[in-house]
């Protein structure tokens, strides 16, 4: 397994990639030891395994859970590609509101760990895209779910949506009428780190 920690300069933030071992027949990888993720630092509870599917274009995000709620995020791509962003909403960071972006693929078996205090969302750059993200910290919680709008102007995320000929993004009614992190600040700002 090698790491790559503070992605897009952002403490806290890390891609692993695990060992993969191909042959005629496939590949084997491994996606989670404990032992071997707890001798690199991580040392995470965790409580649930989600899996979505999505078309090419799909958008979801920028989410994040608040309070006793709050949660950690290793997430990766099965089959397909997205483009994957993490959004910074820790207020006592220096990379308060920064973001970064990785390209999670089938072929390239990098894992994206999020801890809490991070904003998340993926745009699927293929169709039949299948994202699987293990959850750490709460289970979920409809009460304490938040959500950024996803071309919020002041956090300027460059999805890289035409270098993949995606036009609009496809987006949920709740997601595309989410608030701007700037409203959150203004009105908000309990649900922030």
């Amino acid at each position: 397994m090698e790491l790559e920690k503070n992605i897009g300069e952002i403490e806290g933030l890390v891609i692993i990639i695990p060992n993969v071992f191909k042959d005629a027949r496939g590949f084997f990888k491994e996606t989670f030891n404990e032992e071997e993720f707890r001798k690199n630092g991580i040392d995470i509870h965790w409580v649930q395994t989600n899996h979505s599917k999505s078309s090419k274009g799909v958008l979801r995000g920028l989410h994040w859970q608040k309070g006793e709620y709050a949660q950690h995020k290793l997430v990766r791509v099965t089959k397909g590609a997205v483009m994957d962003v993490a959004v910074d909403l820790r207020k006592d960071s220096p990379t308060f509101g920064k973001y970064a972006l990785v390209e999670l693929t089938e072929d390239n078996h990098k894992m994206f760990l999020l801890p809490a205090g991070f904003a998340h969302g993926f745009v699927s750059l293929t169709d039949d895209t299948h994202f699987e993200y293990m959850v750490g910290g709460g289970v979920y919680n409809k009460e304490s779910e938040r959500a950024i709008v996803w071309n919020d102007p002041d956090i300027g995320i460059d999805w890289r949506l035409e270098e993949w000929d995606i036009g609009e993004p496809i987006v949920s009614e709740k997601d595309a009428n989410a608030p701007t992190l700037k409203e959150i600040l203004e009105n908000n700002p309990e649900d922030l780190f």
